[in-house]
């Protein structure tokens, strides 16, 4: 492994091809029983064992070993993974199955040559769009009007979209806002009542142009908990889908900016309502572990990063007046139960406002949303979420709710592929609903 040391922006710091490679360490902790293989989506799906977390580890002990090579198999089984965590939670080994599958991607990243198309797409959409607010927010506009103007259902009608191969990819894209959430950054929001904490709130990045009202949502919710609800200007995306695809260096480059913005004393927590943010936020002190200069910061700032229904749980919940009615059935976000060990927050919510909460088999299991895996795996995404709609319509639930935008998008696309008349929701918008 190389040991050379090269300078970047801010600090010296180990190259990252040294610092990312999956190590023995991580991989030799898998001692082969199999007990993952239920648990993986892929392989409920495929039935495949390259498809599993086993075969993949497997995969990535050859590849270190110089038996495999860096090639196109090699790549097509890491990439089908949804690094959604469950076999985690089912190991009794304790594999960090999550650490070396990003880390088979950077070393992806760095020794394989992808398509040109699909360099370029990759490229633009991770180091040019996601970390560029203005950037994110003039395509965000622009995808706006086509939704608001009719030229969207025009291209569907005509068969556009399914002439350029978009057809079941725009069936995912979320609608987007009238006002960003940009908009409230750098806003301070008091608590309604008797202060009880402070809190610097992380909006995200997508969600800011498509989820704006949950985050709304989210800090009302806050307020009304007796939370003052800071967002900080100069935040930034959390690097959550950078570390997923193997753009770990932009990963660290966004992650020190949050540290600099957030890490504050006078915030109880870092709260953020979206879990593939949070996974990640919580495993800062994992990406910045080889910074002289930020890895204790980063293990200080993941410490104080909470999900917002784990953060109210602890809290002590303000009983709503209202109640809910109906049935509801909730979906565990993979990165809030495998990647955060948050289980139990959510339903208290959902108790806490009375709801007939039946829960559909199978709820840990991934929908296959996980970031843009149902983007850039759409066919296997769809076969996943088809099996996650087969337990939801086993319960027949009015109302579906989880814990993660992703999520929601993905259901809503489920419940359309199904014809189902159950309403998708995030458990906060519920919450904000009763208050």
């Amino acid at each position: 492994m190389v040991k050379s040391i090269v300078a970047n922006k801010l600090t010296t710091a180990i190259k990252p091809e040294a610092a990312d490679r999956p190590t023995w360490e991580l991989y030799s902790t898998c001692i082969q029983c199999g007990l993952c293989l239920n648990a993986c989506p892929t392989y409920r799906v495929l039935g495949t064992e390259m498809d599993s977390p086993r075969g993949r580890i497997y995969q990535v002990l050859q590849v270190d070993s110089g038996r495999l090579p860096v090639a196109e198999s090699f790549v097509t089984h890491i990439d089908r993974c949804l690094d959604c965590r469950g076999c985690e939670t089912a190991c009794p080994s304790g594999v960090q199955y999550g650490r070396i599958v990003e880390r088979a991607r950077t070393l992806i990243e760095h020794e394989y040559r992808r398509p040109w198309l699909e360099r370029k797409l990759r490229n633009y959409f991770y180091n040019s769009v996601l970390p560029d607010r203005r950037k994110l927010e003039r395509w965000a506009r622009r995808l706006r009007f086509l939704q608001n103007s009719g030229l969207q259902k025009l291209a569907r009608g005509t068969g556009i979209l399914k002439l350029l191969g978009l057809a079941k990819v725009e069936k995912l894209a979320p609608k987007f806002d009238e006002h960003f959430y940009f908009e409230e950054f750098g806003q301070a929001f008091p608590a309604i009542g008797e202060t009880r904490g402070r809190v610097a709130f992380l909006a995200g990045c997508v969600a800011s142009v498509a989820f704006a009202e949950l985050n709304r949502a989210t800090v009302r919710v806050l307020q009304n908990n007796g939370v003052d609800v800071f967002v900080p200007r100069e935040q930034g995306c959390c690097g959550a889908l950078h570390a997923h695809a193997g753009f770990r260096d932009q990963a660290r480059e966004l992650a020190r900016n949050n540290i600099r913005v957030m890490l504050d004393g006078k915030f109880d927590a870092i709260v953020t309502n979206a879990a593939g943010c949070g996974s990640t936020m919580k495993e800062y002190g994992d990406l910045l572990e080889n910074d002289p200069e930020f890895s204790g910061r980063a293990r200080d700032f993941a410490a104080k990063v909470k999900d917002v229904t784990e953060y109210l749980a602890k809290l002590g919940i303000k009983a709503p007046k209202q109640k809910v009615t109906g049935r509801i059935t909730y979906q565990d976000p993979c990165h809030l139960i495998h990647g955060q060990r948050v289980r139990s927050a959510p339903r208290q919510i959902l108790k806490l406002l009375g709801a007939d909460l039946v829960e559909m088999q199978h709820a840990d299991i991934c929908c296959g949303s996980a970031g843009t895996y149902n983007v850039t795996q759409n066919e296997l995404a769809m076969q996943i979420l088809d099996q996650k709609m087969n337990s939801i319509k086993g319960v027949d639930p009015d109302t579906i709710v989880t814990a993660n935008v992703g999520c929601v998008l993905q259901l809503r696309a489920g419940v359309v592929r199904r014809g189902l008349k159950a309403e998708v929701k995030h458990v906060i918008e519920l919450l904000d609903e009763a208050y």
